[in-house]
């Protein structure tokens, strides 16, 4: 690493992953194996253990020049590099540290060409490029020479100018190799520099200098596999409070980018398995989320009374069924919108119900749903807004199903052949109770709304679900 002594963010990310024996996936001992939370700390990074030196990756030995976003091989110290939608950047405004930096843009990726036995752990520096705004990308690896690849801990969100630390921790002895995916933000860039690989326990941290954030447990019955954000994160939602109109909020059963100028979620997404379905009722305990950065509005029980719209859920009471705190998540009012009478009880929960059939009989489903616009008409009329203005009536609501047989590694088992329902609905009272009256394509409602759906998956299959219109049957 560089030998200054860095203020920087270290975002720790511990995740499970669940591997199966099937065949054309990554062995299963790429990750570290235990989830309690997400860590979020400032601390100064200390010396490392010089018994084993790290491989680092400085980006400043280039064998050639990598001026544009072309696709192209660059050999570095470190060995054979894949560029594709990234270059080899040096200029003002570049986060860097000793002159050169990898930047990367669109869905772009920075891969390895080559494998190193018995990697323990890595960090990467990176940054938002110049003025741009926010993006995520992901760390993935891969045990049989980029035959096949598994992401590695979370998605990291870039929205810092300045380089920021990102560390992960590995428990393998096997040669492999990596790749950074750009997976949302759209032609925002991001900077990346410093790569470093640990082949023993190397890093040491100080005790930290500013206090300890931890997030909400996640579900011990959830894994990696089935996250709510495992198809990507469609705006780059983070959460921060600077981001107010793009907060990323994990309520545990569900993730959701909420916006604080409408008072409504933009997008919701959730899996549904087997184990979200059980006994529990239906609680109706719709109340503020609390836990809303404090000066915010919270929208409660009574902002939608005499309206005319219904308090419409994103992740629905009935995909929660599991557990007593499974249910009530969904009453939350951050996870409502004003929704058509007929839009929901009927369009709406046509859909979900087909969704949930479709768990009963042996599959698993991935969700996202949003809306956007504003203007809808209700059994009062047309309305842009309600509660005096506070909270927006989206003019149209959409929704994006990836349904798969029941098992594991998912994100590896979809591919151009998985089932994908997108519809596009208007906020309309007079709407029709055939949902399959509304389908669309992945790639339309992106174009409605900017953001980068199903992300995570392979630009290739992406390709091809993404413009596919569901047709009916299995």
């Amino acid at each position: 690493m560089n030998s200054k002594t860095l203020l920087v963010q270290i975002t720790l990310v511990a995740s499970v992953l669940y591997h199966s024996s099937c065949q054309q996936t990554a062995p299963q001992h790429i990750v570290n194996t235990s989830v309690q939370s997400v860590i979020t700390e400032t601390r100064h990074v200390a010396s490392v253990n010089k018994q084993v030196r790290p491989i680092t990756e400085n980006f400043e030995q280039a064998q050639a020049a990598k001026p544009s976003y072309a696709a192209a091989a660059v050999t570095f110290g470190s060995g054979r590099w894949i560029l594709d939608d990234a270059l080899l950047a040096s200029g003002k405004t570049d986060a860097q540290h000793d002159g050169h930096a990898i930047r990367i843009r669109n869905a772009g990726r920075l891969s390895m060409d080559f494998d190193i036995q018995g990697v323990t752990g890595l960090s990467i520096n990176h940054a938002v490029y110049a003025s741009d705004g926010t993006s995520s990308w992901q760390l993935w690896a891969s045990e049989d020479e980029g035959k096949t690849y598994e992401q590695v801990g979370e998605t990291v969100i870039s929205t810092d100018h300045e380089l920021q630390l990102a560390s992960f921790k590995l428990n393998g002895s096997h040669k492999v190799r990596f790749e950074i995916r750009k997976i949302s933000g759209g032609k925002n860039r991001i900077n990346i520099d410093d790569f470093v690989l640990y082949r023993a326990d190397h890093m040491t941290a100080a005790a930290p200098v500013s206090s300890v954030t931890v997030a909400k447990p996640l579900d011990n019955n959830r894994t990696v596999n089935n996250s709510s954000l495992l198809l990507g994160n469609p705006s780059g939602a983070t959460s921060s409070t600077a981001n107010a109109d793009n907060y990323l909020i994990d309520h545990q059963y569900y993730v959701e980018s909420y916006n604080k100028t409408k008072t409504e979620p933009n997008w919701v997404s959730w899996h549904i398995g087997s184990e979200d379905l059980g006994s529990t009722d239906r609680l109706n305990n719709f109340r503020p989320d609390t836990d809303l950065p404090g000066g915010w509005y919270e929208a409660d029980n009574t902002s939608y009374r005499g309206s005319g719209f219904d308090k419409g859920h994103n992740c629905p009471s009935g995909d929660r069924t599991s557990s007593t705190a499974a249910n009530s998540s969904t009453f939350l009012m951050d996870n409502m919108i004003p929704q058509a009478p007929n839009n929901n009880q009927h369009t709406w929960e046509h859909l979900e119900s087909y969704c949930r059939d479709k768990v009963k009989t042996g599959y698993e489903v991935y969700v996202i749903m949003g809306s956007y616009g504003s203007g809808g008409t209700g059994k009062n009329g047309y309305a842009t807004s309600i509660d005096e203005g506070k909270i927006n009536v989206p003019s149209h609501i959409w929704k994006v199903v990836v349904i798969l047989p029941e098992g594991d590694n998912d994100l590896q088992r979809i591919n151009s052949n998985t089932l994908v329902i997108a519809i596009n609905t208007p906020n309309d009272n007079n709407i029709t109770p055939n949902w399959m009256n509304y389908l669309c394509t992945v790639r339309d409602i992106e174009k409605a709304t900017g953001y980068q759906l199903l992300s995570a998956l392979p630009r290739s299959v992406q390709d091809v679900l993404e413009t596919r219109k569901f047709s009916g049957g299995n």
